[in-house]
């Protein structure tokens, strides 16, 4: 089997990422492989063609209602008197019943179901710890306060930007019953107005308003964070347990089995995907979508580091998504899918569209679309080993003989990483032994030496023992003689 033919599980053209209608911007796959742009056109589209479906409905039924009565008072006439009011009456209440269901109808579309409504009014009931509250309430204040401090260099349209935010804040704040796509078309909505706004203010400096668009998208997101992220009318939190339930169950494939051009051998190489899955993790702990792009952007950037210093090469697009892929089976990133629908909800679109922030971004989507829908013929296994890797039967030991790379012969490499680890301690321990003897052998030898040392010295004074003779110098017998002249004494002259 060539290696062309092994990779095509795993290979994703360029032109797979980009927008399904053909506009040159990325797609994404929440979004059926369109851009935002051509989606937001989809939906409307759709949303608007559902509406006017309703409303012809209700029209019809309200028309058959009115012919059935009409027939039927054909049939039978009316009885003099006050009995005619009985079937206007009745008429009446079925014209009001028709109105209301109508209505229903075009809510409904738009509206989550009862069940999940109270779903939701039980998840109100819930109360925070008060640490948290303080935590979630001092960065809030934070945030605004470097908010103020940001648009106070504009002045005046700093003012504006700040009470339209301020604006559109309390009318989120007051409608609590939209859908999640409802709430994303809010957001998007104001985005947009608030970006022609500023294009027309700073006459045309995409810079100037990409830069004030991240600081209104910063205060706004984070005011909206709790009550937008993975919320409970969603499947959002089913999807992330299902994710993470694959990931784990995934826990057995290698880094040949994906073709990484990756060797973890090399200690930069560890050290960049070390990072790189440190970054993908650190995504969860991020409330505003931009700064959950950068931390796909810095883990991308530590993945393509690694696949350079391996190959001593620049990385390709190719190297890059099996690489991406392996980072996230290594990570298994906390409410991954919360956080693809969260950017993808709620981030400016233009970063989605365009950039390398877009590029990467689409990589991750098409990562996890690979990681739900990987299956054998990706992994270049049969059916069978398929199976029973996944059901935790057995565990390639292994590589495939025609995998790449340095150590495509080896082991696991986990198994090999602790066996290894296993051979250093065996080594430890008997060289620890061996250093323990060695210290209580010197210590004994010190015992038997000073004993030896003070055996010898006695039996040398035993065998030839100090004998001193007691004799007088010729000093000390003058002295005795005192043979010596007296002493000087002093005179005194008279003068």
């Amino acid at each position: 089997m060539s290696q062309r033919t092994e990779r095509r599980g795993i290979h994703v053209d360029q032109s797979d990422l980009l927008c399904n209608k053909g506009c040159g911007y990325y797609g994404n796959s929440a979004w059926q492989g369109l851009c935002s742009k051509c989606w937001r056109e989809e939906y409307q589209r759709v949303r608007q063609k559902q509406i006017q479906e309703d409303w012809a409905l209700a029209e019809k039924l309200q028309r058959e209602e009115e012919a059935a009565y009409a027939s039927s008072q054909v049939v039978s006439a009316p009885q003099p008197g006050h009995a005619t009011l009985a079937p206007f009456s009745k008429f009446e209440e079925k014209k009001t019943n028709e109105k209301t269901r109508k209505v229903t109808t075009v809510k409904k579309f738009f509206s989550p179901s009862s069940r999940t409504a109270s779903k939701k009014d039980g998840s109100e009931t819930k109360s925070t710890s008060p640490s948290t509250s303080r935590h979630a309430s001092i960065e809030a204040d934070q945030v605004t306060k470097d908010f103020v401090e940001f648009l106070k260099n504009l002045q005046r349209p700093g003012r504006e930007i700040h009470k339209q935010c301020r604006i559109f804040l309390m009318n989120m704040s007051t409608k609590k019953d939209l859908s999640t796509d409802e709430m994303s078309e809010c957001v998007q909505d104001f985005y947009q107005n608030m970006t022609d706004r500023l294009m027309s203010h700073f006459k045309g400096s995409s810079e100037s308003v990409e830069q004030v668009m991240d600081q209104v998208e910063k205060y706004i997101m984070s005011r909206l964070y709790k009550s937008v992220f993975c919320p409970e009318i969603t499947d959002d939190e089913k999807k992330d347990l299902a994710i993470q339930e694959r990931i784990r169950a995934l826990h057995w494939v290698t880094i040949q089995m994906l073709f990484v051009s990756m060797d973890e051998e090399i200690p930069e190489v560890s050290e960049n995907v070390v990072k790189a899955i440190t970054d993908v993790i650190e995504m969860d702990s991020k409330k505003v979508p931009r700064e959950k792009l950068a931390c796909v952007t810095r883990c991308s950037k530590h993945i393509f580091s690694a696949i350079r210093i391996t190959k001593n090469e620049p990385a390709s697009a190719d190297d890059f998504l099996p690489a991406l892929i392996y980072i996230v089976l290594k990570a298994n990133p906390p409410r991954l899918q919360s956080n693809i629908q969260y950017i993808t909800r709620f981030c400016i679109p233009s970063r989605l569209m365009t950039g390398e922030d877009g590029y990467y971004f689409t990589n991750l989507c098409c990562a996890v679309a690979f990681i739900e829908k990987l299956d054998a013929q990706s992994l270049n296994l049969s059916q069978d080993e398929f199976e029973r890797y996944m059901s935790g039967q057995a565990s390639p030991r292994y590589s495939s003989p025609e995998a790449e790379g340095p150590h495509s012969g080896e082991t696991n490499p986990v198994l090999v990483q602790l066996n290894h680890n296993l051979e250093l301690l065996s080594g430890l321990s008997s060289r620890q032994e061996a250093l323990m003897k060695s210290a209580q052998s010197l210590q004994a030898d010190l015992l038997s030496w000073s004993e030896d040392v003070q055996r010898e010295v006695h039996d040398i004074l035993q065998k030839y023992p100090l004998d001193i003779p007691s004799t007088v110098s010729a000093i000390d017998a003058n002295n005795m003689d005192d043979n010596l002249p007296s002493p000087l004494k002093p005179q005194v002259f008279a003068g």
